[in-house]
């Protein structure tokens, strides 16, 4: 997962972000009636992403992970700022330390997750980073049925690292799994940077945050190749692939999508990155991970409906 997604990158998730939860669906109901065009835009959101993870991919050769998330990191800070021109008086202490803390997941988790694509195939990586979106929503559900699709989301990976995964990168998979502890925390902090700042003020700021974060990284790692033209250039395209076009398209969609089917779509990033993973980095997945990747899918669509289904039953109640 990248960021930022609808909230965010993503934010948002497969656990539903309070900050989304409450947005009305089509014509203020839930869940029924969903018309095709918001789901078209949550789609195209998420090819948006990890088409952008594997240009980043093919950029690391020339920047180096670090290098390719300052490039991305800084380029969207720069684009936000502009377009939303937030405001910096008048916030709280409190507030900014919001802010402080979702910009330093934030910065974290491309970190990780960038380090980890260099390693492992995006499917792969993306498969491992989901399940701490995944894990999180199970503990906010609390229900019983989602040990099961915890379980299915071990099983998956269990066959995805070849019985164990020790059949991957260990460094990569080790990168991909705090990615999505990360992911989990990016969640929590959108939600709360939603609710202390209008609009998307608080991302344009959390996104500086991130990028100060990864700036020095990025300088030692790639040097001057981060001053190359061609460079700057991709990595600006990977910026406005995995954040401001994916971030636009969900915020769109938000306005006529329950986030009940929001999060289900968001559930198949990791057949998405792994179909990206083949057309751009040919990386080809056999049939034993094709099935690892849609035993987590179906844990988190799983999950999600679970999640769901309580916050109905609640709201009937």
């Amino acid at each position: 997962m990248d960021v930022p997604r609808s909230a965010a990158e993503p934010a948002a998730a497969v656990a539903v972000p309070e900050a989304v939860s409450a947005l009305p669906g089509p014509g203020g109901k839930s869940g029924r009636g969903v018309a095709l065009g918001p789901v078209a835009l949550v789609v195209a959101g998420g090819l948006s992403v990890q088409f952008g993870a594997a240009i980043a991919a093919l950029l690391m050769p020339r920047a180096g992970a670090l290098g390719v998330v300052t490039l991305r990191l800084v380029a969207a800070a720069v684009v936000l700022l502009l377009v939303c021109r937030p405001r910096l008086r008048g916030h709280s202490r409190a507030d900014w330390g919001t802010v402080l803390a979702f910009g330093t997941v934030m910065g974290g988790m491309n970190i990780l997750f960038y380090q980890s694509i260099e390693r492992i195939p995006l499917g792969v990586a993306v498969t491992l980073e989901v399940l701490g979106p995944l894990a999180l929503s199970v503990i906010v559900s609390r229900r019983l049925v989602n040990l099961v699709w915890a379980a299915l989301a071990v099983a998956g990976v269990f066959l995805l690292g070849g019985g164990g995964l020790g059949g991957l990168d260990p460094l990569g998979a080790a990168y991909a799994l705090g990615a999505g502890v990360l992911w989990a925390l990016y969640i929590v902090f959108s939600a709360r940077t939603g609710r202390r700042f209008p609009q998307a003020d608080g991302l344009a700021l959390a996104m500086v945050v991130a990028a100060a974060l990864s700036l020095p990284l990025g300088v030692w790692d790639a040097g001057s190749a981060l001053l190359v033209p061609s460079t700057v250039a991709l990595g600006a395209a990977v910026a406005l692939l995995s954040s401001v076009l994916p971030y636009t398209l969900e915020l769109i969609a938000l306005r006529r999508l329950p986030a009940s089917t929001f999060a289900v779509l968001m559930s198949l990033e990791p057949a998405i990155a792994a179909t990206a993973g083949f057309l751009v980095l040919d990386q080809a997945l056999s049939t034993t991970d094709a099935l690892a990747i849609a035993l987590v899918i179906g844990a988190s669509m799983g999950a999600v409906r679970s999640q769901t289904g309580d916050g109905r039953r609640k709201a009937d109640a």
